[in-house]
């Protein structure tokens, strides 16, 4: 099994399930954020290997690709913000360096290929309608555009490949990671106010879907376990129902944890998305629930802060979010 960008904060949680699950995993990762510290701990490990490099040069894609019948693509500069202040790495990464990547998994006998998306390919929709996978794709921001065309092109090549390749529209994340980021809402909110920080919110009644970092891991399991024909250049939404939230929702479960905290409010940000989304697909299809919901992620996050974990989190900023990039 191939992790292409296993060392992130999504792909520690999946590395640690798949290793528990008896997979062997490589880890190939290049580090753009200096965060290699956070996949130290599977070192030990006999199953684990980690290959330093980038997933666009052909060499490193080769020696990681050594012995692998699955990959998972996670790679990329993800969300909005750092894209939005990198463009230029954003293409060169999310979408140059991706397509190469996805053209060098061809005729190596692989069997499974999982693209791991964004439900931010959604935009905006009306309050009233929830998006399954068939909803129009209005990507707003550099990040879901790259994404979007990643989709395209990855599905586009069903006739050429053989390989099968299989579309996870995430969620947003939340929840403990070895390489946790506090620039991301539910883990956002949760140590600004468990700080006593006021916590300015934008836009609190606009709806986002979340969804658990171990709830992922458990899905690509799903996915990797399951017949084949039943996945076979499928997209899910990645997720489930009972966590689309509004950030108030949000706001208001870590009140009733953390009262007379100060929060202000502040309308029409620079970031007009607003969706929710249908998770009835990957329910009815895969069988796949979350065990978690953001009012679990709230209560890990905050019991770990009172345990002084994240203390160094100023002192390394860019470890804790994806805020530039120091190793690129």
């Amino acid at each position: 099994m191939l992790l292409v960008g296993g060392s992130g904060y999504i792909g520690c949680p999946v590395t640690s399930h798949l290793l528990a699950h008896g997979y062997e995993v490589v880890n190939l990762d290049s580090l753009v954020y200096e965060h290699g510290s956070a996949a130290l701990g599977y070192f030990p490990h006999p199953g684990y290997r980690f290959v330093k490099g980038d997933m666009g040069d052909p060499a490193a894609l080769h020696d990681a690709l050594e012995g692998v019948s699955d990959v998972v693509l996670l790679a990329g500069l993800v969300g909005d913000p750092i894209t939005k202040k990198f463009p230029e790495a954003s293409a060169a990464v999310n979408d140059a360096a991706l397509r190469r990547c996805i053209d060098g998994l061809a005729g190596r006998g692989l069997e499974r290929v999982i693209f791991v998306s964004t439900c931010s390919n959604y935009g905006l929709i009306p309050e009233d309608r929830r998006a399954n996978e068939d909803f129009e794709l209005s990507p707003l921001s550099h990040y879901a555009r790259s994404k979007v065309a990643a989709e395209l092109y990855l599905l586009s090549k069903r006739a050429e490949v053989d390989y099968t390749a299989t579309i996870l529209r995430f969620a947003t994340a939340f929840g403990l990671a070895p390489r946790m980021r506090f620039d991301l809402t539910v883990n956002e909110f949760a140590r600004e106010l468990w700080l006593d920080n006021e916590l300015l919110v934008f836009d609190a009644h606009t709806w986002r879907p979340y969804c658990h970092v171990k709830d992922f891991a458990r899905l690509i399991d799903r996915v990797l376990g399951f017949p084949v024909e039943e996945v076979a250049f499928e997209v899910f939404n990645a997720g489930g129902d009972v966590n689309n939230h509004t950030k108030q929702s949000i706001v208001d479960q870590i009140l009733a944890r953390l009262p007379d905290r100060r929060v202000a409010y502040k309308a029409n940000s620079t970031d007009p998305r607003n969706y929710r989304v249908d998770f009835s697909k990957v329910r009815t299809r895969l069988a796949f629930d979350p065990r978690y919901s953001v009012g679990d992620g709230i209560d890990e996050i905050l019991w770990a802060l009172g345990l002084g974990l994240f203390s160094d989190r100023d002192e390394r900023r860019d470890f804790y979010g994806n805020y530039d990039l120091p190793g690129l």
